[in-house]
């Protein structure tokens, strides 16, 4: 891996952001979102290279609970209301290889709990690559990724919007510093959307590429990728990615053709080996392969394609 570039975006393709579209996708008057009807697949196709969906959902049960009863009013509804042991078994007897498993603290107090459980799941069932969760700013923060690590979780997931932080926040700085130290990546859901008004803060404040730049700029030795392709500010993490050697994306719903914005396939061919499939399974509103078949129907290279589909996200959190 080279140092990423000291220079920023210029000026001049900065002003691209204030120009990329503003609407939010769950807006009051859209959500919440329809689902979808389409046909899903019994398994995998034979011949595509292994798959590792790197954006996975496992939770206890009260808190999937919780979460799902949130995406129907605001959000869209939950086609795969499965516990964890059913998402584990859903996903390998259709032929994803490994899966990267997920899950983030909604309040202060959670993350040890929340931590345990999901390290549990993956020392009984080893496909599972876990990765820890934090509130940033919480007592204790870097105490309580050492222990997460320690217990065998490879990285740790952060949600900007339902936590209400920005990424570069003073607080997040332990969090850096503790992935930094081990190795191991962060997932921060950095993106502006799908933004609702039912989150207790303002995503487009809090969330920009901009702020995500100053993140992998000031610590190039954090390996950080942000979910859905960046949503919605395709064309600037396409200038990211291609600027910075410590900065992924992953595809999660953003290529799904679910949301009211273009599918960003430039950004896709851009630079793929720093894009990693991923599903958001099971909290979807459509079939569980749905995203895997448009990213097939590109026709990408078969060295691009087996790297997207599963080689990165081994490299990344193995």
């Amino acid at each position: 891996m080279t140092t990423p570039k000291a220079e920023p975006v210029p000026e001049s393709e900065r002003k691209a952001i204030a120009s990329e579209p503003q609407r939010r996708w769950l807006d009051a008057e859209l959500a919440p979102l329809p689902a979808l009807e389409d046909a899903e697949g019994t398994h995998l196709p034979t011949q595509l290279p292994p798959v590792v969906d790197a954006h996975v959902h496992l939770f206890p049960p009260r808190v999937f609970a919780a979460i799902w009863r949130w995406f129907e009013n605001h959000a869209w509804p939950i086609r795969y209301k499965l516990q964890s042991q059913q998402v584990i078994d859903f996903l390998f007897q259709r032929g994803v290889s490994r899966f990267v498993a997920l899950h983030y603290a909604h309040k202060p107090g959670m993350a040890r709990a929340l931590n345990q459980y999901v390290a549990e799941l993956c020392r009984a069932e080893p496909r599972i690559i876990g990765l820890a969760t934090v509130m940033p700013g919480e007592p204790g923060a870097a105490e309580i990724l050492k222990e997460a690590f320690a217990s065998g979780l490879k990285g740790v997931k952060l949600h900007c919007h339902v936590q209400c932080f920005s990424p570069d926040e003073e607080r997040l700085e332990p969090i850096y510093r503790a992935c930094e130290d081990a190795g191991l990546a962060v997932i921060i859901h950095a993106g502006r959307e799908p933004s609702s008004q039912h989150y207790h803060c303002d995503t487009h404040q809090l969330c920009s590429a901009e702020r995500i730049e100053r993140v992998v700029r000031s610590h190039p030795r954090l390996k950080l990728c942000v979910p859905h392709l960046g949503a919605d500010e395709f064309d600037t993490y396409q200038r990211l990615i291609e600027r910075y050697d410590n900065l992924w994306l992953d595809t999660t719903m953003a290529i799904a053709d679910y949301f009211p914005a273009p599918v960003p396939i430039d950004l896709i061919r851009a630079r793929p080996e720093r894009i990693l499939y991923g599903t958001d399974f099971p909290n979807l509103p459509y079939a569980w392969d749905r995203e895997l078949r448009r990213l097939t129907e590109l026709r990408l290279p078969a060295d691009a394609e087996a790297k997207i589909l599963g080689q990165n996200a081994l490299s990344l959190f193995e």
